[in-house]
């Protein structure tokens, strides 16, 4: 494997990552900034810089690429790594162009190569409890789901962030979409209110809340930029026959606080706290990976198909007002 680009904010975790797995052998990495690789060569002076991206995509024993750039290049990236014929570690979200994102993943179902997004709390221990008890019918009909996901960021990060449309929204609003759309499907309708609620940083969405209305279930996801440390990160399911809430904070996300109308397998009727191993993020990063060796090595499906991958992106879009 190689890593293409190091500005996204995972990037570091997921070299790490590939780094201590001992079925990858990691080649290398391409920063294109070259003050940007001057700065990390001191801490990461270990690994192996391509001069060039040809050196990485066009080497055949090269089998799959971790794609780390900011967001504002990142798909851009992609795109020429499925050209390669490279399968992609994709990390989130994919770009603010969706028709080129379509036409990347078309490509890359053409030539039978996986892209994983970089959505890591699917292989979240609490995460995966809850979606289990929601999608086998254990909390009944689903018909709300609540989600908190804030954090603080400094206005650098912000400008950063602010070429994008959405803001805050666009930065993080995928992963709680990725869970909340797996759970629920396509959305019919999909508002958001996108606000500036600080000064920090002017036309910046610093406050956002999205709605997110199916056939007989409602979502609901609240992000913001501007929560004091340690945030209250939360994630609620609700059903007619029972409710589950990682409680705050999801990472890493030790219990989950399940009510149930009746007793039903093992769990007693109305509240209780289930407690999970949980995970920290770079084990996180570490699941996400073995996920996507195992998939390219044929062992097992993808965790995702390339229908839920289109679908949480198309939503972002739709929700930050990229796509109409």
């Amino acid at each position: 494997m190689a890593q293409y680009g190091t500005k996204h904010g995972h990037a570091i975790g997921k070299l790490m990552a590939m780094q201590n797995n001992s079925d990858v052998e990691l080649v290398g990495v391409f920063e294109p900034d070259i003050k940007r690789r001057k700065e990390l060569e001191t801490d990461l002076d270990a690994l192996n810089w391509f001069d060039e991206p040809d050196q990485m995509l066009a080497d055949p024993t090269i089998l799959a690429v971790a794609s780390e750039g900011s967001n504002a290049e990142s798909l851009d990236q992609t795109e020429a790594i499925v050209e390669a014929n490279k399968h992609v570690w994709y990390d989130k979200p994919a770009g603010d162009n969706w028709l080129q994102w379509k036409r990347v993943v078309d490509l890359a179902e053409s030539k039978e190569l996986l892209i994983q997004m970089g959505y890591m709390l699917r292989y979240h221990s609490a995460f995966r409890q809850v979606t289990e008890w929601a999608k086998s019918g254990f909390l009944g009909h689903v018909f709300s789901v609540r989600a908190h996901m804030s954090t603080a960021l400094p206005a650098e990060a912000r400008r950063r962030i602010q070429a994008h449309q959405g803001g805050i929204f666009y930065d993080l609003g995928g992963h709680m979409l990725d869970q909340v759309l797996w759970l629920l499907g396509y959305p019919g309708k999909v508002t958001a209110f996108l606000r500036n609620d600080s000064d920090l940083v002017p036309d910046f969405a610093d406050n956002s809340l999205v709605v997110l209305e199916f056939d007989q279930a409602m979502a609901i996801i609240d992000i913001a930029a501007t929560e004091p440390q340690p945030m209250a990160r939360r994630f609620e399911v609700y059903g007619d026959q029972g409710s589950a809430i990682i409680t705050e904070p999801f990472e890493p996300g030790n219990h989950i606080r399940l009510c149930l109308s009746e007793a039903k397998n093992g769990y007693s009727a109305g509240e209780q706290s289930v407690t999970i191993e949980g995970e920290g993020r770079q084990r996180l990063y570490e699941l996400e990976l073995e996920a996507f060796l195992a998939t390219i090595a044929g062992e097992q499906a993808p965790d995702r198909p390339r229908s839920h991958e289109l679908l949480v992106q198309e939503t972002l879009l739709r929700a930050t007002s990229a796509l109409v």
